[in-house]
């Protein structure tokens, strides 16, 4: 992976704050060109500093507005790759990560309500090894700072 300079700083965070901006419109708030952003653009793709492109949908907008964390306690060993292809394909888990302590990971899970909450973590139960989990429920979110 090359280093990235300054002005891939500032188009990243153009990218950021809103990935459809067009190139023109990046280019003119960093000082390049259009077809500059666009190599510039291709490039930080190429070297994997950007793994891709993606709509952020807000879950009040879908009626999800039940939201968990989930400790997930594993039967024997597992890698974080057979966890995360384990629970990639549901939508619920909206984030996941391997953890130190007790319980294997921790799942950030939303859904409508608490039936819909306990079929997605029969869900995640089912997809894999999961010996035990355990649910905290969120009542108040009070800083979130991952969302723009």
């Amino acid at each position: 992976m090359r280093t990235i300079d300054d002005l891939d700083e500032k188009v990243l965070s153009c990218l950021t704050r809103d990935a459809r901006a067009t190139y023109a419109q990046i280019g003119e708030e960093v000082g390049l060109s259009a077809p500059a952003v666009k190599r510039r653009v291709d490039r930080l793709v190429a070297d994997g500093v950007i793994r891709g492109f993606t709509a952020i949908v807000d879950p009040h907008a879908m009626q999800w507005t039940t939201e968990a964390y989930v400790l997930v306690y594993c039967r024997g060993n597992i890698s974080p790759e057979e966890l995360r292809a384990a629970w990639e394909p549901i939508p619920e888990v909206v984030g996941a990560a391997t953890i130190t302590g007790g319980a294997d990971a921790i799942l950030r899970v939303r859904a409508r309500d608490v039936r819909h909450l306990e079929q997605a973590l029969e869900r995640i139960r089912r997809a894999g090894p999961v010996d035990k989990s355990e649910s905290i429920i969120v009542l108040s979110e009070l800083i979130d700072r991952g969302h723009p």
